[in-house]
């Protein structure tokens, strides 16, 4: 019995933890901010949920995840300008369009001329404009990337930012009503094991 009102216990505070977290983003975050990239490299990102306008991306400078022609995510470059060369913000995305296309040109073309061809028929997706609504990276993802881009540079890819901005594009928001649930839960489920605990502690004290 007691070995189930500690497994309960544990139980509750992870759905606690899960719960309120999601409430904590909702009150934060009641729909994407948006804010251009200037401002975000300039002053960091004020929230977790985030519309980016007025950047440019540039696949040419994507970042594989896997380094294989079977990797279905990229973190891609967003820039100020076309023309600029350094950035702060890196995308985390799995559009199937732009992973079609990096796969296509990184992995399926052998020759530089069918590169050039390639390149010039999707010009606006390898270096257009695109606005980006995405939320920053959980610890996780954002450590595995952090970490990528770190050995990267001591490789020798000296132009990846130091202090990057990682965002996951078109992730969507936790439900506001499944935080609400897990908290529910995890109150009763306390309270019922703070219940078990009385009950087993009344027959020591009558004693």
């Amino acid at each position: 019995m007691k070995r189930y009102r500690v497994t309960l216990m544990v139980v509750c505070l992870v759905l606690l933890y899960l719960g309120g977290n999601t409430i904590h983003f909702h009150v934060k975050n009641p729909d994407p901010l948006p804010i251009s990239l200037e401002e975000l490299e300039r002053n960091g990102p004020p929230r977790e949920w985030l519309t980016i306008e007025g950047g440019y991306v540039n696949l040419l400078e994507a970042i594989s995840t896997t380094g294989s022609v079977e990797v279905d995510v990229f973190l891609v470059p967003l820039k100020v300008s076309p023309q600029a060369d350094s950035y702060r913000v890196l995308v985390e995305t799995r559009d199937p369009e732009i992973v079609t296309a990096l796969r296509t040109y990184f992995f399926k073309l052998d020759s530089e001329m069918e590169k050039q061809r390639y390149l010039q028929e999707h010009q606006d997706l390898f270096l257009g404009r695109r606005d980006i609504t995405g939320q920053l990276q959980d610890y996780l993802p954002a450590k595995r990337n952090r970490s990528l881009i770190e050995s990267m540079k001591r490789k020798g890819e000296e132009d990846l930012p130091d202090d990057v901005i990682l965002v996951s594009e078109n992730k969507e928001s936790p439900m506001l009503l499944g935080g609400i649930f897990m908290v529910v839960m995890a109150l009763l489920g306390m309270a019922k094991a703070a219940v078990f605990w009385k009950k087993s502690d009344t027959p020591a004290a009558d004693q």
